[in-house]
């Protein structure tokens, strides 16, 4: 049984505060105080008061926070990226408020903006292959992308597969053949060429599941030329 327990319990029984005080080793003005408690709170003066401050000097201010949400809808509104990251440069160029990727990750939580995923394989089941020198392979993929004008592009990039840099982008109304090769041979000029290639087998790569029809495309060819192995992953890979 708590000390402040059996205090309160003596002076309900009868017992003055000065006996009480010399039985538990406490002081009178203790006792006052406790048993005040006692009265205003019952039951919740048996238990020590949480020494944590009723506010934080380092907590985010809520003018913060409400402008983090208020980015938050307005990006997500205009089909713009709304993540942390883009948030926090909003915040520093149009607000002067500079404020971490990690705080605004909490708000964003902490307001259910963000949609838990339970289901999502943790980072340590993901196996990595890289290669292990720079320019030992290079990466060519290019998706689809809606501008905010409407405007479908089609985004290329060459990426290099040991330092992951991204050597080229850019976006095109429809990516081609000769654009893909265009792009290759800008990217050799800067960077040197490649040992080897990866990419899908989409036709602006190769025409090696055409049926044979039509023999190699420009850029198989120019890789033959080169040197340079060409590498393409499993069909619905």
């Amino acid at each position: 049984m708590s000390k402040r327990r059996l205090v309160i319990t003596a002076v309900l029984a009868g017992q003055s505060q000065s006996e009480v005080a010399r039985t538990y080793g406490v002081s009178q003005g203790w006792i006052s105080k406790l048993m005040a408690r006692y009265r205003a709170e019952g039951e919740q003066a048996f238990e020590p008061r949480s020494r944590r401050p009723a506010t934080s000097t380092n907590a985010t201010p809520q003018a913060t926070v409400a402008l983090v949400l208020q980015l938050r809808d307005q990006l997500s509104a205009r089909g713009l990226d709304a993540g942390a990251e883009t948030i926090g440069w909003h915040l520093r160029h149009h607000h002067d408020v500079t404020t971490s990727r990690a705080t605004i990750n909490r708000i964003l939580t902490r307001a259910g903006r963000v949609v838990p995923e339970p289901k999502k394989r943790p980072k340590s089941s993901y196996i990595r292959f890289e290669a292990e020198q720079p320019n030992e392979t290079w990466q060519s993929d290019f998706t689809h992308y809606r501008l905010v004008t409407g405007r479908d592009v089609e985004i290329l990039t060459w990426l290099d597969d040991h330092s992951r840099c991204a050597l080229h982008i850019s976006a095109h109304t429809r990516v081609t053949g000769p654009i893909v090769l265009a792009a290759f041979q800008a990217t050799i000029d800067e960077h040197g060429c490649p040992a080897s290639t990866l990419t899908d087998n989409g036709m602006v790569f190769t025409t090696r599941l055409a049926g044979g029809r039509g023999g190699k495309n420009a850029l198989e060819t120019h890789l033959a030329a080169l040197g340079v192995t060409q590498k393409n992953s499993r069909p619905a890979h």
